[in-house]
């Protein structure tokens, strides 16, 4: 397999003051354990995460930005999941 045709991976790492893995980029590698050596050197080089994760792009789904109306349209009817919705007493503090 020559370097041209490895498969793209796209390279989520959790950071010490986090608890969710965030999208820092891509690179290609021949399987998932180059990808994620890779992303180690590459994506962590100030000891900044404490997990990788890897994911072949070719797995991803995705919707489609141009159907967003349409795709979340039934959230818009849950007026009760917006904090406009509620009244905050006045001795409630740091919301």
């Amino acid at each position: 397999m020559s370097k041209k045709n490895w498969p793209l991976w796209e390279v989520f790492i959790r950071s010490k003051q986090g608890l969710n893995h965030k999208h820092v980029g891509s690179l290609h590698a021949t399987d998932a354990e180059m990808a994620i050596e890779n992303a180690r050197d590459v994506y962590t080089r100030r000891q900044e995460g404490v997990s990788i994760w890897v994911v072949e792009a070719a797995h991803i789904t995705a919707s489609n930005p141009s159907d967003s109306d349409a795709f979340f349209d039934p959230a818009k009817d849950k007026v009760y999941r917006h904090p406009t919705f509620y009244e905050v007493p006045d001795g409630v503090k740091h919301i």
